[in-house]
């Protein structure tokens, strides 16, 4: 378990894309593993996602040669199609996502709470990785 008050971190990208699209890519198990990932030596080999308040989620995560890899999964606090989704990883950790309709546009925003093995900024730098993989993927496809 992490500390009562752990530092909170956001991340965020401003995706060229309508609030429907961002959620169905940020959402969708075919679509998540194509994107999440902070570099391009990693994969995520498979995704599951039960998307409702009480629903869980996993995310396999591993490097391309083999030589790591974890699971990444949590269990989801709020669910609001199109707007919100919040939720506890197993370390007890919570993470919270908005996503703000913009037209043809939709800022998501993603706050988490950083853990205590690794310094913050490394920390954020990876988180935003992501965020950027699933920016480029999403208003490419």
């Amino acid at each position: 378990m992490e500390t009562s008050n752990p530092t909170k971190v956001t991340v965020e990208a401003v995706v060229q894309a309508p609030v429907e699209k961002v959620w169905r890519y940020w959402t969708e198990p075919e679509h998540i593993m194509k994107w999440n990932q902070a570099s391009e030596d990693w994969h995520v080999p498979n995704a599951e996602n039960d998307l409702r308040v009480g629903g869980k989620f996993l995310t396999r995560m591993e490097a391309k040669n083999g030589s790591m890899g974890f699971d990444f999964s949590g269990v989801y606090d709020v669910v609001e199609q199109h707007e919100r989704i919040s939720y506890t990883m197993g370390d007890g950790r919570t993470v919270d996502i908005t996503f703000v309709n913009q037209g043809d546009a939709t800022k998501v925003v993603e706050t988490f709470d950083a853990e205590s093995t690794n310094p913050v900024e490394f920390q954020k730098a990876g988180w935003q990785a992501i965020m950027d993989n699933f920016k480029r993927y999403t208003e490419e496809a």
